[in-house]
């Protein structure tokens, strides 16, 4: 496996990211410890050392295996950069168990570094934005947690563009720390940061971290057969236009003779942004699959195919910035000319 640096940071991190939110059979799935550290064994053995969790997952328990594994005498804590998260409620406490405000933000990475038997986080994202808490307190919160040794480096996840962009500009402001990398919802299925989110990460230089990739299994093909597994009746996911991509990404991968899960993962790291995806396993053949798309690269005839089958209305001001009459008429023709 290839590694990559972190956004603006000199942060080393493998080119897949593996996503833990299985780790623990709470609410009927997942993985037991055992399978967990055998997934997390094949994982550092193939070179990967990018691990994203979060306090809320499982209840606490992905955080919890994680800690255990890193307990082993065979195990280097500093080989692996640890990514965890803050903000949704984990427990009924008090009214602020939840949110991005401070004192729940101590308060989480406090147990955060309990349940993961470590003195210091690598990654820490704010989980998602609870439109209540000022921007400037998270990241004075977050810069002095980075001060105090706790965490190493800052990320976000699941949040408004300008909100985020904000952040990062008082940051910058304030010679605090600034977000490395940014997680969405990035999919064939799911294009829409396409219009405002992946446009900004790339003017702050932030790595984009898709979770979904593959839509929930969707994108494997496996549900084409009437067979929904955990994917609600009625979703998006399962819907004519979702079928049609599906059924696109399973014919190029055929073509290929590779699988349709490394055909959508693929297709997220030839975006033109630096792109990170989160691949989560509840079993060692699911990672091994998954892995096989570091070798894959995918022509431009097979990105056009998938782009086009999926292509969203980006609204305005993106549509009305690629109108030809915009184009010629605005700038004295500036805009052709930089383009070459």
């Amino acid at each position: 496996m290839n590694y990559t640096t972190l956004g603006k940071s000199g942060l080393k991190v493998s080119e897949l990211c593996l996503g833990t939110m299985g780790f623990g059979t709470e609410a009927g799935w997942g993985s037991e410890e055992r399978e967990s550290f055998e997934i997390l064994d094949r994982f550092a053995e193939s070179g990967g050392n990018f691990l994203d969790t979060a306090n809320i997952y499982k209840l606490g328990t992905s955080e919890k295996i994680i800690g255990n594994y890193f307990q082993q005498e065979s195990v280097d804590r500093d080989y692996f950069v640890l990514a965890t998260k803050y903000s949704l409620k984990d427990n009924e406490t008090n009214p602020n168990a939840s949110g991005n405000n401070r004192k729940n933000l101590m308060r989480s990475v406090e147990g955060s570094l309990k349940r993961l038997k470590t003195d210091f986080i690598d990654l820490l994202y704010l989980h998602i934005w609870d439109d209540l808490t000022p921007i400037e307190e998270i990241m004075r919160g977050l810069d002095d947690l980075v001060s105090q040794g706790k965490v190493n480096y800052i990320a976000i996840s699941d949040t408004p563009a300008w909100i985020v962009a904000k952040g990062n500009t008082y940051a910058e402001l304030m010679g605090w720390s600034k977000f490395v990398a940014l997680q969405v919802e990035y999919s064939l299925l799911a294009r829409t940061p396409e219009r405002d989110l992946i446009p900004m990460a790339k003017h702050f230089g932030l790595t984009l971290a898709p979770w979904a990739p593959l839509a929930g299994g969707a994108l494997t093909g496996k549900y084409l057969a009437g067979d929904n597994g955990r994917i609600k009746e009625g979703s998006k996911r399962l819907n004519d236009r979702s079928i049609a991509i599906t059924k696109e990404v399973v014919a190029i991968a055929e073509e290929l003779g590779v699988s349709a899960a490394n055909v959508a993962l693929q297709w997220t790291r030839q975006q033109g942004i630096k792109t990170i995806p989160i691949v989560g396993a509840t079993k060692v053949k699911q990672l091994q699959e998954n892995l096989k798309v570091i070798s894959l690269i995918l022509s431009e005839e097979n990105i056009q195919r998938l782009n086009a089958v999926s292509q969203i209305e980006l609204g305005f001001p993106g549509e009305f910035f690629a109108e030809e009459g915009v184009k010629k008429n605005n700038f004295g023709g500036f805009y052709e000319r930089i383009q070459k």
